[in-house]
């Protein structure tokens, strides 16, 4: 039965066939305990392995009359087991299954998650390690600051993929228990055995202590890791659709032979991936919340959580492995620029140096505060006329003078030095 979906793809893991499967699996392997226990003759389980099936569209047409999933789906597996049914869904309650199998799909959905984030980070270390030495502006609150690379972009990328990855497995093993635990979770008539050998054999933990549900912080944490990871991925995209704006363009979405940007504009090359990712992680996080206010239910438990789980579990986990699909094809197709982040870096005609020259001040003994008055003072001209750069001006002030020989002046004016701990920085993260 299980075996069946051994690498399945994730649509289909929230698909009713996928579900009942598990359904099915559950009861019998619940059956197959009580046998070892002595409870059921093995061989009317034998039976029951041998009989059992389900018609989905069969299911359907019960539960329009029960208006109880689990009920039609019994009802429908007595139909081809007969009498020997009667072992069947024995002492458990409706959520020892919906949640043992919601967990099981998080648990088999979540390792899909894994393999994608894997993925995704073997092509960031790859883009980092290529563009290691890529010399381009870096920005802070939008406005040009000092010198960084290309590949140091990539590697913070690569460290916060990481991080998702460790979160995702702290979440799947969160959320890898099952429960057989009866209506209220006190095992009233059933042996603790059964949930015992159900999980294990379904490759769960029992919960410790459940009432009639596994309890909703699990979820919640799982849901959260879930909108992080897309977070991380709209981080990236909103930062790659800064680098494609017109007027900067060190970096683009690969477009197509025959793809189209506008229908008004021929001449448009617009990022639409990244702009997909990053509306899709507001779903992720939309969700998320959903899942926190599932946390909290009335005693031992309602079913207010119920309709908004079969929304936004199989949504978020199918959202998320299509946006790190994209991803995927994003950053490995990526087309890089380097000439023109050289351009940019030169926009500001030495202005991304100014903390080093304000350094080199207070070294000589200047304070803090003059020295940023000199270096500030050059600046403002340098920001107020295009025809003049940073080190012309300061090798006309007699300010500067004092502190400055002409010699450390044109010194510090080196893009080189500023970028010396670059190979540090990898040694502790891409390479380590």
């Amino acid at each position: 039965m299980i075996e069946r979906y051994t690498r399945p793809e994730m649509g289909k893991i929230w698909e009713d066939d996928f579900k009942y499967t598990t359904w099915l699996q559950i009861e019998i392997l619940a059956c197959e305990a009580r046998a070892e226990l002595g409870q059921i003759p093995k061989e009317d389980v034998e039976v029951i392995k041998q009989k059992a099936k389900f018609d989905v569209k069969k299911i359907l047409e019960i539960e329009e009359t029960t208006q109880h999933d689990v009920i039609a789906f019994l009802t429908n597996v007595a139909e081809y087991v007969g009498p020997v049914s009667r072992h069947i869904h024995y002492g458990m309650t409706s959520s020892d299954i919906l949640d043992t199998t919601l967990s099981f799909q998080m648990k088999t959905a979540g390792e899909i998650l894994l393999k994608d984030l894997e993925e995704l980070k073997s092509i960031l270390k790859e883009k980092a390690i290529e563009y290691k030495n890529t010399l381009c502006v870096g920005r802070t609150h939008g406005i040009h600051a000092e010198p960084t690379t290309m590949g140091l972009k990539f590697a913070l990328w690569f460290e916060e993929t990481k991080r998702n990855i460790e979160r995702l497995y702290s979440a799947i093993e969160r959320i890898s228990v099952g429960q057989i635990s009866g209506a209220v979770g006190t095992f009233e008539h059933l042996s603790p055995q059964v949930e015992e050998y159900v999980c294990k054999k379904m490759g769960l933990t029992p919960a410790p202590v459940s009432t009639q549900v596994i309890q909703r912080d699990r979820h919640a944490e799982y849901l959260s890791v879930l909108a992080i990871t897309g977070s991380t991925l709209e981080k990236i995209a909103t930062e790659i659709r800064h680098l494609q704006k017109t007027e900067v363009l060190e970096a683009e979405e690969f477009f197509g032979k025959g793809q189209k940007g506008s229908s008004a504009m021929p001449h448009k090359r617009n990022p639409i991936t990244c702009e997909r990712i990053a509306g899709l992680a507001r779903i992720l996080r939309g969700n998320a919340t959903a899942g926190f206010e599932n946390i909290s239910l009335w005693h031992e438990r309602d079913i207010t959580h119920s309709s908004v789980e079969r929304v936004i579990i199989p949504d978020s986990t199918i959202l998320l492995n299509y946006m790190l699909a994209k991803m995927k094809d994003l950053i490995k197709n990526l087309l890089i620029y380097p000439e023109n982040m050289l351009r940019n870096l030169n926009l500001t005609r030495g202005l991304v140096f100014s903390q080093t020259i304000l350094l080199k001040i207070t070294e000589k003994g200047a304070t803090r505060e003059e020295a940023y008055k000199i270096v500030q003072t050059s600046a403002m001209k340098v920001w107020a006329d295009q025809s003049i750069n940073l080190r012309d001006e300061l090798l006309a002030s007699e300010e500067a003078a004092k502190y400055l020989s002409k010699e450390e002046i044109e010194t510090i004016f080196n893009n080189d030095k500023m970028l010396k701990n670059v190979d540090y920085i990898f040694q502790r993260t891409v390479l380590k």
